[in-house]
């Protein structure tokens, strides 16, 4: 059922994520209003534990050393499905490989997920905190989206919303004077992304989908003055359900040599068609009420038995604009 596959999405959207909070900075004035101290805050990836037992490990952490204040830091703290923004799971959509050419590449809807991170700020002073706070709320209205390149090798950039969900603040202070103070502030964001499965690529060797070929040749003693000239024409023909439409099911169980196929719903079924039931193709001769005469096995697809639930698909002009390079479709031809 699984193969391997890795687009780096998880990766690339905390990457992304971090990347909005690198150019913080923070600026200290004198009484004249002259500034006296510019200040880049530094930005990590971490636990917030692990930052506040430093900070309870040194008492003090104004030197050029070690780690100083103020800082920031960020994780990656939870991950959950979103049934909010679900799309049909067995859509499929198209593209061509970045940089490849016509190498033409299907991959299903992606999932939606939602990533959970928490931005931890630290400092000593609470000017130093407003600073910083300010200068990251005013962009989250409440949220502020973030363009990913989730699958390169598709070129799936995609804009992620990233909401403040709450923010939390902590003034510690307890102890003596000499103890140092703890001015946390964390900000919890929920970031809406995208997970991709499997990209199918099409041998490199494959050329474009051919959409109809005509053979136009000349029969006769002499090829000088042809007695008449045929043109033999074929068009792709799909022989699975890439759309995936699923119009009724099986009322009762069939064995491997039936002809007679009886479904709950015969009514969006035609005459002169083309079903798939699992993993078989057939071909509608008749119908009669909600019984089918079919031929079993077509396009080389292997007769099976098939129980009573089993669901039918139709195969329509729609899934012929779908066919994949590579394929090995059949073809509708005339003479």
């Amino acid at each position: 059922m699984f193969e391997y596959f890795y687009h780096e999405i998880l990766r690339r959207t905390v990457i992304s994520f971090g990347s909005l909070f690198n150019n913080i900075e923070i600026k200290h004035k004198d009484s004249a209003g002259n500034i006296t101290n510019a200040i880049k805050v530094p930005l990590a990836y971490g636990p917030t534990q692990k930052f506040l037992a430093r900070l309870e490990q040194s008492p003090s952490l104004n030197k050029p050393i070690q780690i100083t204040l103020p800082r920031m830091s960020f994780e990656f703290v939870g991950l959950s499905y979103d049934g909010s923004r679900k799309v049909t799971t067995t859509q499929t959509f198209l593209t061509s490989t970045v940089g490849v050419g016509t190498d033409v590449r299907k991959a299903y809807m992606p999932v939606p997920y939602n990533m959970a991170f928490e931005l931890s700020i630290y400092t000593k002073l609470n000017d130093d905190m407003l600073q910083i706070v300010e200068q990251i709320l005013p962009y989250f209205q409440p949220s502020y989206n973030l363009s990913v390149d989730l699958v390169e090798t598709i070129g799936e950039k995609r804009d992620v919303p990233v909401v403040i969900e709450n923010i939390s603040m902590q003034d510690d202070y307890e102890g003596d004077f000499t103890t140092r103070r703890s001015l946390i502030y964390t900000i919890r964001f929920t970031a809406k992304t995208y997970l991709f499965g499997p990209v199918s690529s099409s041998s490199s060797a494959a050329k474009d989908l051919i959409k109809k070929v005509s053979i136009g040749y000349i029969s006769g003693d002499v090829t000088k003055t042809p007695t008449r000239e045929l043109t033999y024409a074929v068009e792709p023909r799909a022989i699975q359900s890439y759309t995936d439409n699923i119009v009724t099911n099986l009322s009762q169980d069939i064995g491997t040599d039936s002809t007679l196929v009886t479904v709950n719903d015969a009514s969006t079924i035609s005459e002169n068609t083309y079903i798939t039931i699992d993993e078989e193709e057939m071909y509608v001769d008749s119908k009669s009420g909600n019984t089918l005469t079919v031929k079993r096995g077509q396009d080389a697809t292997t007769k099976q038995a098939h129980v009573s639930g089993a669901a039918i698909k139709v195969i329509t002009t729609a899934d012929n604009d779908l066919i994949p390079v590579g394929d090995d479709f059949g073809f509708s031809d005339s003479l």
